[in-house]
């Protein structure tokens, strides 16, 4: 599950230093590598200061879709014109006349339910202190063929909701759900298939920010895992709960000076907890990025208590976005990470090989619980820009990926990729455009569409073994755009 590089990063990381292989850190207990004297400064970059931007950001976008909508470019209903790949059902808009934005999806493994959940920005739900923008969740009980009409997953008091995460407990059927709350991250939970939710529970503890969470919980339920990065500058942390989410514990895994984004997490059969997550140092001049981009796994094989950190590949910056609002390190630093039935893992991110230039995504896979991996392998194409790759796997072996990726080089014409695996990542069928629709908003025609909209998307496999993808499309990382979504039948 990306980046998620919402608020625009405004503080230059002046001590730099290699972060080890693997490092391993004690749960519960104090921080380790962390820097003396930092924590005020943390509290400001991740208080005040990105608090003001989330806002600016916020007003940016709604005047976007104002000005959008009264020239007549957006909200309106238009026909979908797609041109599906065998055995999918075309593209489709979650929402005709809302701004969606960041959208996420969860499928039952076994009943025919499917949840999808976007970040919407829309008239507040409610009167007063309600947010905007909101959690928007709709609810499929036939696998994605219909949806319900979108509404509040909380019509809770705050400024704003952002980054949401949904997921099914493969035992249970109960649905868990993690999202921003201003700069807090909260937990919420269903048990009759989302038609209820529980009163949002705090992950953070004393932390005093935390932005951008990814969630993955054991088979029951019982153990949850929440990673999201905080202070010092973007330090990545680890809440866990063993009690289904009711009380929560907190562990910073690294201190400084990379800031870390987690984008996605899965728990094996036997337990062992992986969260995929990048890091970049923003050491140019502007707190432009600098350097590499790391791509690491923890990973904790007794139920958090200990967890090791290791670099799965370094790569180079590649091309800046230039779409209207956006900042540079727009492209950069996402991956993805799934466990098969039979516990091998197969992790997707993206990166160049040289500074500067093209971004592809890849793979590699792990038989041993995310210890050691094999070397890449490249899944898009070497002459176009990519970002932002999802994966979820299945039975043992069955691994499913998707994309976005430029068409002819043009960064105004984006489309989604989907490609498969059947041994587990060692080879992989030809690639399948998803975004098939030409038609359906302004922002779209027969070569794509012209930016790929918030820093992650989803994937899901149904109960009857269907792939189902969602990812944002727009005018411009500003916006307006829309979730998108397409199945297989």
């Amino acid at each position: 599950m990306s980046r998620r590089l919402f608020i625009p990063l405004g503080i230059a990381i002046t001590v730099i230093t290699l972060i080890a292989i693997a490092v391993f850190v004690r749960a519960p207990g104090p921080a380790v590598g962390g820097r003396a004297g930092q924590d005020r400064a943390g509290e400001d970059r991740g208080g005040a200061e990105e608090l003001q931007e989330q806002q600016e950001s916020t007003q940016e976008r709604l005047e976007a879709l104002r000005e959008a909508r009264a020239a007549g470019r957006f909200g309106r209903r238009e026909r979908i014109l797609a041109a599906p790949a065998a055995g999918w059902a075309g593209e489709q808009l979650m929402n005709v006349s809302t701004d969606d934005w960041e959208p996420a999806i969860a499928a039952d493994p076994n009943a025919p339910f499917v949840y999808m959940l976007a970040t919407r920005y829309a008239p507040k739900p409610c009167p007063g202190n309600c947010p905007t923008p909101w959690m928007a969740l709709e609810i499929s009980s036939d696998g994605g063929a219909t949806w319900s009409p979108g509404v509040p997953l909380c019509a809770c008091k705050g400024s704003g909701q952002f980054d949401p995460i949904i997921e099914v407990v493969p035992n249970t059927g109960h649905v868990y759900a993690v999202y921003m709350n201003g700069y807090n991250v909260v937990f919420t939970k269903s048990t009759n298939h989302g038609q209820t939710w529980s009163a949002p529970v705090k992950t953070y503890g004393q932390v005093s920010w935390n932005d951008k969470p990814v969630l993955a919980m054991s088979n029951d339920g019982q153990h949850v895992y929440v990673s999201w990065n905080g202070p010092n500058a973007g330090d990545p942390w680890v809440a866990q709960s063993h009690d289904g989410g009711v009380t929560w514990t907190q562990t910073k895994l690294v201190g400084g000076p990379r800031y870390f984004f987690a984008y996605d997490a899965d728990v094996l059969p036997n337990g062992t907890v992986v969260f995929s997550e990048s890091s970049i140092l923003y050491g140019g001049q502007g707190s432009t990025p600098s350097g590499q981009v790391q791509h690491h796994v923890f990973v904790s094989t007794n139920q958090g208590v200990a967890w090791q950190n290791v670099v799965v590949d370094s790569v180079e910056i590649g091309e800046s976005c230039v779409a209207a609002g956006c900042s540079s390190d727009f492209y950069i630093g996402h991956s993805g990470v799934s466990a098969d039935a039979a516990g091998s893992l197969v992790i997707v991110y993206d990166g160049a090989t040289t500074p500067g230039g093209k971004q592809l995504v890849f793979s590699r896979r792990s038989t041993n619980g995310g210890v050691t991996w094999s070397a890449r392998t490249t899944l898009s194409t070497s002459t176009e820009q990519s970002t932002g790759p999802v994966v979820e796997s299945g039975a043992g072996g069955d691994v499913r990926v998707w994309f976005a990726q430029t068409n002819g080089g043009n960064h105004d014409a984006w489309n989604i990729w989907y490609r498969s695996s059947t041994d587990g990542g060692v080879t992989w069928a030809a690639p399948v455009k998803i975004s098939d629709a030409s038609t359906g908003a302004d922002y779209k025609t027969a070569n794509g569409f012209q930016e790929f909209y918030g820093d992650y998307g989803e994937i899901a496999i149904t109960n009857t073994g269907k792939t189902i993808g969602v990812w944002g499309e727009a005018f411009s990382y500003t916006g307006p755009g829309g979730a998108w979504f397409n199945r297989q039948t």
